[in-house]
């Protein structure tokens, strides 16, 4: 017997537990022979995401077992039932190394508020797992309920993606991603050769476009993320290291020109990769993901680019040094300059009209870093600054870090004696906790200017703004006031124009290591009263565990919880969670709470 293509994969896939496939997909296939018997496996699991009211995008990539594989063709169908059997859409698709085998269809004319089932195959007996995904209410219809899993900073070699199988399992309707999705550091640079738990792949840094997609490839092999990918859609932006870090317009902290080549060629290739391997709605520029999910009346969902598309670059404290100190004139100058931008003047203005155009109950902001204010004496800037000196150096801070914990302990004695109204705090001690500075000049704090445009737009329109955030590896959620104009001090005579919900990270380190307590939980403790008792209109802080986000917003409130895994260096993991904190919605009600 002539032994065809199709005869060799059927084989193949009845020897490695294939998975069934609809009848409506078996039609797609014919019984000629040709000369490529690649074999086809879908390893990297499916996805959906950007879900509309109408439309989603569903995604697979076609796993070849060989370097020189042809192109193939991929058949796919959307059905209501998880069996597949009541099928409303389907097609083949073809795809190649052009895309990196990746398959990504918008799935238009389906119904809204609804749930779907997806597959993809490349022949009857080669199929992909069922993915489910659901689109978004329609335009105006009445919403009682949206729950948002926010989640951030998948670093793969940082350990296991345990807060994946959560989301997952969640209840949540959607999964928001802020970025950081990927590292793009070598073996042993972040975390360091004590931290790794696991290898990046490929282990050097990555640069090139066949890098980057190697990355995607490792990290879409984590059975949790793909188990997320099934089972929710997801709304994505990238933050700095999908590219490279402190990315911003022209360039990158972490990519040195005369060393590694062109950053517009390497941001080319990461955005390339990006567009590939995620389930994101790719338009005609792909340095252009801003864009905004309306989820009936309750919420509009505006997701932001403050990385890559306008931002400058970010100042630096070591510019303003002087021999005396910092030069805090010029700094303050720069740090309010007009021309200064994170978002850039087009991007802003598309955001305006969204928000002046919805009526939605809620104006959601999804965006990678803190929009609060996160100033603190500049005393523990100096010693923050020598502490991550230390750490980059591989040497051993145990005794900055000790000097820091001790400087906090005296910050804060002294202004909870402020607070307390003690007469006795001297000028000094009172210069010491309001001689203060952004922590993160990375963040909205190192662009103030371009921050103060959007709180004034909600402001003006009366609007109740929520900020969702990453980036930092900590959870956080603050009360942000708008600057008074005239004296450009914080404004708290009335309500905050907006309120922040912050996720901690899947598994990128936070203060933990920096501060070095580790798991201890006493110490985790004192840090987080200190710091929140030091920066002002700071609710919440948990400064040393990994997990997501969810936010529930309804028309009464919108309810942000933190949800924690135990650890990251073992599967088996238990879970905690933190809040609930909320904000309701209407004038003299947009600050946060515990309960109301």
């Amino acid at each position: 017997m002539t032994v065809t293509r199709r005869h060799f994969l059927k084989s193949v896939a009845a020897g490695t537990g294939a998975v069934s496939v609809p009848a409506v997909l078996t039609g797609c296939f014919s019984d000629d022979d040709d000369a490529d018997n690649t074999v086809f496996a879908f390893g990297h699991g499916v996805a959906s995401g950007d879900p509309l009211s109408d439309a989603v995008i569903i995604w697979t990539r076609v796993t070849p077992d060989t370097a020189g594989a042809a192109d193939v063709a991929v058949a796919w169908a959307v059905a209501s039932d998880e069996n597949m059997t009541d099928v409303v859409a389907q097609g083949t698709q073809t795809t190649g190394r052009e895309q990196d085998f990746t398959v990504k269809v918008d799935v238009t004319g389906l119904s809204a508020d609804t749930s779907y089932y997806y597959q993809f195959a490349v022949t009857e007996n080669t199929a992909s797992v069922v993915g489910r995904t659901r689109t978004l209410p329609a335009a105006g219809a009445e919403v009682s309920s949206v729950k948002l899993a926010v989640c951030s900073c998948s670093n793969y070699p940082a350990g296991l993606f345990n807060a994946y199988k959560e989301m997952a399992n969640s209840e949540a309707d959607v999964v928001v991603h802020l970025g950081d999705y990927i590292y793009e550091y070598g073996s042993n640079e972040y975390p360091t050769a004590d931290a790794q738990v696991r290898a990046p792949e490929p282990a050097q840094e990555i640069l090139t476009l066949d890098n980057y997609r190697a990355r995607y490839a490792q990290y879409r092999s984590d059975s949790y993320l793909q188990l997320a990918h099934q089972n929710k859609p997801f709304i994505c932006v990238w933050d700095d290291h999908e590219i490279a870090n402190d990315t911003y317009k022209d360039g990158a902290e972490n990519h040195d020109e005369d060393s590694e080549g062109s950053f517009t060629a390497r941001r080319a290739a990461a955005v390339q990769a990006y567009h590939e391997w995620l389930p994101i709605r790719t338009g005609s520029d792909p340095l252009t993901i801003y864009r905004t999910f309306d989820f009936g009346n309750l919420l509009s969902l505006h997701m932001l680019d403050t990385r890559v598309v306008a931002r400058d670059k970010q100042l630096s404290y070591a510019t303003y040094l002087t021999a005396s100190g910092i030069d805090a004139t010029a700094f303050a100058a720069d740090l309010a300059d007009s021309s200064r931008t994170l978002m850039g003047s087009e991007q802003l203005q598309t955001v305006q009209s969204w928000m002046a155009s919805s009526s939605a109950t809620w104006q959601v902001i999804g965006q990678q870093v803190l929009m609060g204010r996160m100033n603190v004496p500049q005393e523990l800037l100096l010693g923050l600054a020598e502490v991550e000196a230390t750490l980059a150096a591989g040497g051993d801070a145990t005794s900055a870090q000790a000097a820091m914990v001790a400087t906090m302990t005296e910050l804060v004695t002294i202004k909870s004696r402020i607070l307390a109204g003690d007469t006795a705090v001297t000028a000094a001690e009172q210069a010491r906790v309001e001689t203060v500075a952004p922590y993160n000049l990375d963040a909205w704090d190192g662009y103030l200017y371009n921050r103060e445009q959007l709180l004034a737009t909600a402001v003006q329109l009366n609007k109740n703004m929520v900020v969702l955030a990453g980036d930092t590896h900590n959870g956080w959620a603050s009360d942000i006031y708008p600057l008074d104009s005239s004296t450009y001090s914080i404004d708290r005579s009335s309500d905050p124009a907006a309120v922040e919900f912050a996720t901690g990270s899947v598994t990128s380190p936070g203060f933990e290591r920096y501060m070095g307590f580790g798991s201890d939980e006493s110490a985790q403790t004192q840090f987080e009263y200190a710091v929140t008792t030091l920066i002002d209109d700071l609710q919440y802080l948990n400064a040393a565990q990994r997990g997501y986000m969810l936010v529930e917003l309804t028309a009464e409130a919108a309810t942000a919880s933190w949800h924690y895994v135990s650890t990251i260096t073992d599967s088996g993991y238990t879970t905690t969670s933190a809040g609930p904190l909320q904000v309701l919605p209407g004038a003299g009600n947009r600050r946060l709470a515990e309960e109301f």
